[in-house]
């Protein structure tokens, strides 16, 4: 909010506490109205996704948080439970561990506060984020290759040097620092929402709009959104307790959080109507429809909120509403859009893959081509496959998903064996960027999917833990400009050795995925 507007914001402070009943009064509400972030956060704007809102039939508001100094709401709630604390104990400085918004939060409220800020990053943190923390005067510690072991370190440094831990969602003046984005929204827009989209990581920032409208406008729906592959909250209010995900997705790495927090989770029991799950693909198509509404590029967990809204009108198809979504951030890495413009194609349903078996002999390319018409190509690849077949890898722009049916429709009732292959994820990451083809060569060949730290020696680390009984015999790996790496690897293990296979796979440390029954590979590499 700007800085001259603070009497209008006591003033609707007094104005939306005398409305509200006194049994309905609670700590937070009175918190959120009261929570010092207006030294360093400004009131962003309520801007209304013009294109979104034609395509979706309904007005879809964005709120901007991806405005603010430090590119993310995070700088909300640190500077509250900062400027909270005894002067005495402010001055001893503090602590936190994040690999991203959340330190750029805490070193820049540390600054204006005048105090010391130590951030412990894991070592896998990108340079420029690093950079960030030191460029608003944070002390930038690089420890371990997981959030899990830079939180460790950073508290035992809390207790050995006297400083205050700044946890990044699992605090009510935190909570209540993000919650002032839910009083912002409701007196920005004065007439009914549907519902508010907000993306999960910990929580704090779902538990702080919901714990506010939830009081003053019930009907309102908090909706959350998380990816599938991090989706802690979902899985514990599901569950009725909190759950530890033994993984995280790393794509929206905002959000990549492997248990949510105490009060959080309470608070999302309490106020949180669902949440929706989205797709890495649908992510990316959000990333786009943000930029094509505003020229602006939001961050992956950024773009959760519009992803889930999305989906949301889809499901219910509902028309005429009122929903908004909070842009939560836009700490992009640059070199991450190759990946996301490839991506986003799927997400919106533009592009679909098939791989499509045809006879060898005159004629039958002719035929398929005359199967596809005068839609445009965005691949194609033929390799013969015997004296009596061919397989085709081709991708084709698509108006919607129907289209995609009516392709692979026209291809079966030409005669050709066809396999879409638009969502199976080796194709996209690894396959349609891969040269060459089956080899017989290739005895017991095993294929694995693998994500790992992008860091120097990573590699290095894999290749030296395997069995030196073993042969590389198939390795793709594809720079995205993101935190972690891709790869697939073929690897000829014998039959007797599968046991030290598993216990390899088991002691690595990465994420992997078994690909050996994927159509893909069986159709153009095995």
């Amino acid at each position: 909010m700007p800085r001259g507007s603070e009497h209008d914001r006591l003033k609707y402070c007094a104005l939306t506490l005398h409305s509200v009943p006194q049994s309905m009064l609670c700590d937070y509400l009175v918190q959120i109205l009261t929570a010092r972030v207006y030294d360093v956060a400004q009131e962003t704007p309520l801007e209304v996704a013009s294109n979104l809102s034609r395509r979706l039939g309904n007005r879809l508001l964005l709120k901007r948080e991806d405005m603010q100094s430090v590119f993310s709401f995070k700088l909300r709630g640190a500077y509250n439970r900062m400027a909270k604390l005894p002067p005495e104990q402010l001055a001893q400085g503090v602590i936190a561990s994040s690999a991203g918004n959340h330190a750029q939060g805490v070193a820049l409220a540390a600054r204006h506060l005048g105090t010391r800020a130590l951030i412990v990053m894991p070592v896998t943190t990108p340079q420029v984020k690093v950079d960030a923390v030191r460029s608003h005067g944070g002390e930038a510690i690089l420890y371990g290759e997981t959030y899990d072991e830079a939180y460790g370190y950073a508290r035992e440094l809390e207790a050995e040097k006297g400083l205050t831990f700044i946890h990044p969602f699992n605090d009510p003046d935190v909570i209540a620092g993000q919650g002032t984005i839910g009083m912002e929204i409701l007196r920005q827009y004065q007439q009914p929402i549907h519902g508010i989209f907000v993306a999960i990581g910990g929580g704090g920032l779902i538990s702080g709009i919901g714990a506010y409208v939830k009081r003053l406008h019930p009907e309102t729906k908090i909706i959350g959104v998380e990816p599938v592959d991090s989706d802690a909250m979902n899985q514990s209010l599901k569950a009725g307790k909190r759950v530890r995900l033994p993984q995280v997705g790393l794509f929206a790495d905002g959000v990549a959080v492997r248990e949510v927090g105490e009060e959080t989770f309470r608070l999302c029991q309490e106020y949180v109507d669902e949440i929706i799950l989205v797709e890495t693909d649908d992510t990316c198509a959000a990333i786009k429809d943000v930029f094509e509404d505003t020229r602006s590029i939001v961050e992956p967990a950024g773009a959760l909120a519009i992803a889930g809204a999305k989906a949301y009108v889809e499901r219910e198809n509902i028309q005429g509403q009122t929903l908004v979504a909070v842009a939560c951030g836009a700490n992009m890495n640059f070199d991450r859009l190759r990946f996301v413009a490839e991506r986003a194609e799927f997400g919106e349903r533009r592009e679909a893959i098939f791989a499509v078996t045809i006879p060898e002999k005159p004629g039958s390319l002719r035929r398929f081509c005359d199967c596809l018409g005068t839609r445009n190509l965005t691949e194609f690849n033929y390799r013969i496959a015997s004296s009596t077949c061919a397989h085709i890898f081709v991708g084709v722009r698509i108006k919607d998903r129907e289209d995609a049916a009516k392709i692979a429709k026209t291809f079966a009732e030409t005669g050709f064996e066809t396999l879409e292959l638009t969502d199976d994820e080796l194709t996209k990451l690894h396959l349609r960027h891969m040269v060459g083809g089956r080899s017989t060569l290739a005895e017991h060949e095993l294929i694995y999917r693998f994500e790992f730290p992008e860091r120097p020696g990573a590699l290095m680390k894999f290749v030296a833990s395997m069995s030196p009984n073993w042969n590389i015999s198939l390795f793709h790996y594809r720079n995205n400009g993101a935190d972690y790496g891709r790869i697939v690897v073929g690897i000829q293990v014998p039959p007797q050795e599968m046991a030290e296979w598993q216990a390899f796979l088991d002691t690595l440390g990465y994420r992997y995925w078994d690909e050996n029954n994927n159509p893909a590979y069986k159709l153009f590499l095995a």
